[in-house]
């Protein structure tokens, strides 16, 4: 037997070295050397010879050899069997041998030898295989400095800081497309290649943005029958105190609106949801065609509005924030406290874009060679004039409204009006008509990304991204940059880490994205560009939009892959509430805001859009996670946070009223930066594939119980959801099978770590359908959607509940019941090869 074939049990003994001599256990490279760490054609063992080629191991002809060639030392201990022959043992020999004797009597001792000392080989080959075949665990050691590490890095982070970078970032407006954001961009680059990042860079794209005319303000106007203005809309907001003098600061305004000074009868359409529009239509008998509607903010994201109004076939839309949904109780107007004046209104996007990025280059990066669609063939821009007000102006404008009351209380606001419907005023003023001036300017303008990296020692080629946008419409004291705050803090304290000789072991990816406000742009443009690294590259994205928009409790929304990482990190974060000294952030959390589902659990959410985690997660579904503090879901009845983007969220807003010790904002840079941590420094991948099991079986239920009202027509049409839950079961079975095998794996064996940790990584993937959601194809995710109702909420299995929406006013129930079941058939095969991926081989 050739003690240098692949095969002999002398291969084995030599690959399967004692725990005490293998690579995990020997003196650790310096930081960033990845001779003996890297995967692939380039890997080496530490017991590797110079030059890496391992000895014994040539592969190459075999060729028989003499019995004068074998060289029995290669075996441990193969004198002593060669001893145990008794000639060998008592020296004698016959003088007068034939040379036919002597032959035979060579070959049969060789024959004896070789037999031997193969069945001890055999022996002991097959005890170490089994004794180190047995899972093995990372040491105390490593863990304990692993732990070690993140502490130091989550303490290094300080709520000073933090509240530096705030009031730095937020001293001068930094519109998207504007040179103060570009100036801010190069600050921030700048401030990372201090800390130590191994490159910070800008990344370009051109994109269509939208903007006021200088010279042609929006407004909107009351005029009697004579076609005279009587009375006009507000030009700006007056500025804060201590911001007098500062200049470029945008009007409100609505971004993507078209031009047009449309005239008409006024509709209240309360939030414009389409349930509102339902209403008026079918119960109330009332025809928005050719009007101008007027909607309040608050419950859908404001795209949706416009939609529906369009859907509704209404000639303009008007937007305000009423007191109802932007002022809490007992508060003061800024600045004397944090609700909304009267004079202020939210600016923001109207597009409808449902994940296309920038709107003339949909799926592609908006770079210097790419075919762009005419604008007015742009993808989400609406068609009807939109424009946003103040609450004093609504006011006006609603006071007179005549026809219909209210239909309930649900539609009532704060403001002293009667909140009628309409159409159209009331007595004398019953002439009088609504008139917008709207004169937005759409233009191609550069954005710029901030991309920052820190190189994986071990395994380079493998992702882990922090990202959230710089842009803000105004000084963004929340939106975004308390955000872009904590991202700058994490950022340094990821430097000062590594300035001390550590390293991932995968690569961290920071951005600071551009044009968030203009509809995810700088994100989304990024991901097109580097869309194919990133699907085959990709561990996990988090988000780090604002870090705050209430002082209540944590919120988490997240792919339930992160959920045991986010509970485990949350219990070593120490709480910053009030009432929780010496108690974890885990504890304050699960406290104020419990699971509906488990009360032995905080609340998750699931993941929506109306940030930048979307191209990476709805798209592309790379696992995905955001943080942040926010107000008491119980009792805190209005919308978002009262000043939201307008010229009142400023730095003294967020340090007189929201956390003016700034720690809520540190406890969020601490689990950010602890998930990034973990993410990317983990042997193996922190994702826990049972509790997306667990999760699928609940939104299983949940669909099939929405279905249930339609009882009687589910079995006219024979539409059944026995296919998911069979797929269902069987992804639950292959999770725990998965999980299984992962705790019985040799966490010293990088092949086996690869190989498990492709499978954890690309579980998310295959939820990805290519083909995308119906009239959503940006939207690939099949388990989770934005709502198409509402952008902002996340909703499970879209294809099916779309479908299933408003089902009875179908014209064709026929055929509207077949696209039932085709969507569930799509989600039962989708689940069912997502359980097929966790398998070990396919079968």
């Amino acid at each position: 037997m050739d003690c240098q074939d692949k095969d002999c049990r002398c291969h084995l003994l030599r690959q399967r070295q004692p725990s005490h001599l293998r690579a995990s256990s020997l003196p650790s490279k310096p930081p960033g050397d990845r001779r003996s760490q890297e995967f692939g054609a380039g890997f080496h063992s530490p017991l590797d010879p110079p030059g890496g080629q391992r000895q014994g191991f040539e592969e190459g002809p075999r060729r028989p050899r003499s019995a004068a060639t074998w060289a029995f030392p290669a075996f441990p201990g193969a004198r002593s069997l060669f001893a145990l022959i008794p000639e060998a043992r008592s020296g004698s020999r016959r003088l007068l041998l034939s040379p036919e004797e002597a032959m035979a009597k060579s070959r049969g001792r060789l024959y004896l030898g070789m037999c031997l000392a193969a069945a001890l080989a055999s022996f002991l080959g097959g005890f170490m295989v089994g004794w180190l075949s047995k899972p093995l665990k990372e040491t105390a050691t490593s863990v304990d400095t692993h732990q070690n590490l993140r502490w130091k890095l989550v303490s290094e982070m300080k709520a000073e800081n933090i509240k530096s970078f705030l009031r730095s970032f937020t001293e001068l407006p930094h519109l998207a497309g504007t040179e103060q954001n570009l100036l801010l961009a190069k600050k921030i680059q700048t401030q990372w290649k201090k800390s130590g990042l191994d490159s910070a860079k800008l990344v370009h794209y051109d994109v269509l943005l939208s903007y006021p005319n200088e010279t042609n303000a929006n407004y909107i106007s009351i005029t009697d029958e004579h076609g005279n203005e009587i009375f006009n809309t507000s030009y700006h907001e007056p500025p804060p105190d201590g911001y007098e003098n500062v200049k470029n600061i945008v009007p409100p305004y609505n971004a993507f609106s078209p031009q047009g000074t449309p005239e008409g009868e006024l509709v209240y359409v309360n939030y414009a949801r389409t349930e509102d529009f339902f209403k008026l239509e079918r119960e109330m008998n009332i025809n928005c065609t050719g009007k101008i509607v007027i909607a309040r903010y608050g419950k859908i994201f404001r795209g949706n509005k416009v939609k529906n109004a369009m859907l509704a076939r209404a000639k303009g839309i008007i937007l305000y924030s009423d007191p109802a949904d932007y002022s809490a109780p007992g508060v003061q107007p800024y600045p004397k406290g944090w609700n909304l004046p009267g004079t202020a209104a939210q600016r923001g996007n109207v597009l409808n874009l449902n994940g296309a990025g920038d709107p003339l280059t949909p799926g592609y990066p908006a770079k210097e060679y790419t075919f762009r669609l005419d604008v007015e063939e742009g993808v989400g821009i609406p068609q009807i004039p939109v424009h946003p007000i103040g609450y004093n102006d609504a006011e006006i404008l609603l006071r007179y409204l005549g026809g219909t009351a209210p239909p309930d209380e649900s539609w009532k606001g704060s403001l002293k009006v009667n909140y009628n419907i309409g159409p159209g005023f009331i007595g004398h003023d019953s002439f009088r008509k609504v008139r917008m001036h709207v004169h937005n300017i759409n233009k191609i303008t550069r954005i710029y990304n901030v991309i920052g990296t820190v190189r994986g020692s071990v395994e380079p080629d493998r992702y882990v991204i922090l990202g959230g946008h710089r842009d803000s419409w105004v000084f963004g004291g929340i939106d975004p940059t308390s955000g872009a705050s904590v991202l700058q803090e994490v950022v340094q304290s990821f430097g000062k880490l590594m300035s001390r000789g550590w390293r991932p072991r995968r690569t961290i990816i920071f951005a600071s994205w551009d044009a968030e406000e203009f509809g995810l742009l700088g994100s989304t443009e990024w991901a097109e560009e580097n869309v194919k690294s990133l699907q085959e590259r990709s561990v996990a994205y988090i988000n780090s939009d604002s870090s705050i928009e209430g002082n209540y409790t944590l919120r988490v929304d997240c792919t339930p892959l992160l959920y045991q990482l986010v509970y485990k990190l949350t219990k070593e974060i120490s709480s910053p509430d009030d009432g929780f000294e010496n108690k974890s952030l885990y504890e304050s959390w699960l406290e104020k805001d419990p699971s509906s589902e488990n009360k032995t659990l905080p609340r998750i959410n699931k993941l929506g859009s109306g940030s930048d985690f979307e191209a990476y997660f709805q798209r592309l579904g790379i696992a995905s996670g955001r943080v942040r503090y926010t107000k008491n879901r119980k009792t805190d009845n209005y919308s978002s946070y009262p000043t939201y983007h307008t010229i009142y969220e400023t730095f003294e807003l967020v340090e007189n009223f929201y956390d003016p010790t700034f720690k809520k904002q540190l406890a969020v840079a601490q689990l950010r930066g602890a998930l990034v941590y973990e993410l990317a420094d983990s042997k193996i991948i922190p994702f826990n594939i049972q509790d997306y099991a667990k999760t699928l079986e609940n939104y299983a239920t949940d669909i099939y119980s929405l279905s249930k009202k339609y009882d009687q027509q589910l079995r006219d049409h024979q539409v059944s959801f026995d296919s998911l839950f069979s797929a269902v079961k069987n992804f639950s079975k292959s999770a725990s099978d998965f999980h299984r095998r992962l705790s019985q794996v040799d966490l010293n064996n990088p092949t086996a770590v690869r190989i498990m940790n492709d499978q954890l990584m690309f579980l998310e993937r295959a939820f990805i359908d290519p083909l995308g959601l119906p009239g959503r194809p940006f939207y690939r995710h099949i388990i989770f959607a934005p709502s198409s109702h509402n952008k902002y909420a996340g909703q499970s299995f879209p294809g099916i509940f779309d479908a299933l929406f408003d089902i009875e006013n179908k014209a064709d129930l026929r055929s509207a019941w077949k696209e039932v079941k085709k969507h569930i058939s799509i989600a039962a095969f989708t689940i069912q090869a997502a359980a097929g991926t966790l398998k070990e081989v396919l079968e």
